[in-house]
């Protein structure tokens, strides 16, 4: 099957960067589209960032001209580039990526097991 392993989250003071990874493994024939979502205590999971196969991309109105999501498509990842960084975008940030399996040519749904992205004031 298909497996998306994150990385790059951690501790960090207001108005620094990270750079979280994920990266899809297993029967892939070719990923649609990649984005990052995120969830805060006490607040449901919201859209940080998205990107298809074509490179177009959209972001949350919370992290326009902050944050920047890119992919490698041959890789199968997806990057998210964090800049300036606000106490308000502690959360939990999941990597979601739509593709089609190998196996059976499915469009299906995958999302990793999320990272901690902890700023600190």
């Amino acid at each position: 099957q298909v497996q998306l392993v994150e990385s790059g989250g951690g501790l960090v003071q207001a108005g620094g960067s990270l750079r979280l990874s994920c990266a899809a493994s297993g029967s892939i024939f070719s990923v649609n589209d990649m984005g990052w979502y995120r969830q805060a205590p006490g607040k449901q999971r919201e859209l940080v960032a998205h990107i298809t196969n074509g490179g177009s991309t959209n972001y949350g109105d919370s992290v326009k001209g902050r944050f920047t999501i890119s992919g490698d498509n041959a890789k199968h990842t997806v990057y998210l580039q964090m800049n300036s960084l606000k106490a308000e975008d502690t959360a939990v940030y999941y990597c979601n990526v739509n593709l089609y399996s190998a196996f059976d040519f499915a469009l299906k749904d995958y999302w990793g097991q999320g990272t901690q992205v902890t700023v600190s004031s």
